[in-house]
């Protein structure tokens, strides 16, 4: 399925960054700087809604529809392979290094 059929779909996705596989290299942050940050521990996060960073292992955040591009763009450029993206009503992943 295409970013623009997922966009079209309504379905909601989300996305979450596996920590034990960051290189900190801040692709993510620089095609998405509204859901990656990289903390002071030079791993990337995702951030809440609120811009709070989500340090908990796991954490996932909403991938609002008009950066859905630039997220799914971040987990193929993504060195570590360690950004996810899945749909929120069963946890399939549809971008990222699980995907089929």
């Amino acid at each position: 399925m295409s970013v623009q059929q997922e966009a079209g779909s309504g379905e909601t996705l989300e996305v979450w960054i596996d920590q034990d596989l960051c290189t900190g290299d801040g692709i993510c942050a620089q095609y998405a700087p509204e859901v990656f940050e990289l903390d002071i521990d030079g791993l990337a996060y995702v951030k809440g809604p609120d811009d709070e960073l989500l340090q908990a292992k796991g954490a996932t955040t909403p991938v609002p529809l008009p950066l859905l591009t630039d997220v799914v763009d971040s987990a193929r450029e993504c060195p570590g392979e360690c950004i996810h993206v899945r749909r929120a009503s069963d946890g399939a992943e549809v971008h990222g290094p699980d995907a089929p």
